[in-house]
């Protein structure tokens, strides 16, 4: 059994009173996540980097860490091992940056209104993580 620890972000804008939550479209098992990579222990990488920079490698996007979500937890396996899997979710606002210019890892990056990030999400433990963000997010600033 291994154990994996990643971190990544429920990056959010706001506009013309709207909210908008960055996705993206894995391309290996076509789900749509939020981003998310392996927190790189080798160089110490906190979580907060780790997060920071998978948003922007998968997505394009520069995020500003607002505020730290509970930890997720979930089994997995990958060529036939069992995998325990923890991952370190942050609230981000979007800064800058160009969704187009998202690596390999996903095949689309799109921003979706809030109202229709649960029909979009495709993992249950994605969904719960963005129901407990979306009422801290709607208490953020613009």
């Amino acid at each position: 059994m291994k154990f994996e620890f990643s971190a990544g972000g429920v990056v959010y804008k706001k506009e013309k009173n709207k909210l908008f939550v960055l996705l993206a479209k894995h391309s290996y098992h076509k789900g749509w996540v939020f981003p998310k990579g392996l927190i790189d222990r080798d160089k110490k990488e906190s979580k907060e980097d780790a997060a920071l920079r998978e948003v922007k490698e998968e997505t394009g996007a520069l995020g500003q860490i607002q505020e730290a979500l509970e930890p997720t937890t979930f089994w997995y396996a990958w060529d036939g091992e069992r995998r325990k899997k923890t991952v370190y979710y942050f609230i981000m606002k979007y800064i800058g940056g160009d969704i187009t210019d998202h690596d390999f890892e996903m095949e689309e990056v799109e921003w979706v209104e809030s109202e229709r990030v649960l029909e979009t999400l495709t993992h249950k433990g994605e969904k719960d993580i963005f129901k407990k963000a979306l009422p801290q997010i709607e208490k953020l600033p613009n």
